[in-house]
């Protein structure tokens, strides 16, 4: 699915906002008893636990074997699996497919909803959050100040993933572009810990110190708009903005 390298133990401890807000999410798509629901980019596993409580069948899988590992330390009752979002198979066809903060790390977007549609069900539902248009701009417009090195994470609008979902085969019933400024842990430190588990990849072929001072550069240049400093809460705030879907495969149910 990507190159990313995750530090699991970082990301659970550090950048437990991420499930935490994909609480909604499963809501969203209302999990039923005894369906069969695949959790795609599962990470830790926490969105996948929640949906078997609801009594869901249900599989995770993530290309990244390291957070299948966690995943499956977390929850061993449960089912997880490494595999590519863009190429994934399933044994038989699904009531539902369900993805959090995991599709704009994608960036042959065809490619997933393709895969998608070829495991649900006619009458299947797909429900995703990730990354949309405009999400986490200031931060990457820094980093691409700084750096001179593109933006690669896939954020695209309403109107793009709409369009792309209706040409594979899929009915939008639901689309919008969520504002979520999102506090970050760890107080001075957050937006370093931020840069260095979800935009590593930015930074590669670069030294410690010149990564670090790369960091300090984005901090001054974003400071003014992305921390707060009061008594009660200061900290980082990072500027996310979600793109939150719901389909449903065309087809006779």
């Amino acid at each position: 699915m990507t190159t990313q390298t995750w530090d699991t133990q970082r990301y659970q401890t550090q950048h437990d906002f991420v499930w935490e807000y994909g609480a909604a999410l499963v809501d969203l798509l209302a999990p039923q008893p005894g369906e069969h629901i695949l959790d795609l980019g599962c990470g830790p596993g926490q969105l996948t636990q929640a949906l078997a409580q609801a009594g869901a069948l249900v599989e995770g899988i993530d290309a990244d074997p390291a957070m299948i590992a966690q995943a499956q330390q977390n929850y061993p009752e449960l089912t997880f699996r490494t595999a590519d979002a863009r190429n994934f198979e399933v044994a038989s066809p699904l009531d539902a497919v369900f993805s959090n903060a995991v599709l704009h790390w994608v960036s042959v977007p065809e490619a997933v909803v393709q895969s998608v549609g070829r495991a649900l069900k006619p009458g299947g539902r797909f429900v995703a959050e990730f990354g949309g248009k405009g999400n986490v701009q200031t931060i990457v417009a820094a980093v691409e100040a700084c750096l001179h090195r593109p933006n690669f994470w896939y954020f695209p609008s309403v109107a793009e993933y709409a369009s792309l979902l209706e040409a594979n085969g899929f009915e939008v019933t639901f689309a919008a572009l969520i504002d979520r400024p999102t506090p970050l842990k760890a107080g001075e430190q957050g937006l370093a810990n931020w840069l260095r588990m979800f935009g590593d990849r930015f930074f590669a072929n670069l030294s410690e110190a010149e990564t670090i001072s790369v960091i300090r550069q984005v901090e001054d240049r974003v400071r003014s708009r992305l921390y707060r400093d009061n008594d009660q809460n200061s900290g980082w705030i990072a500027d996310y903005r979600r793109l939150r879907i719901v389909t449903t495969k065309l087809g006779d149910a």
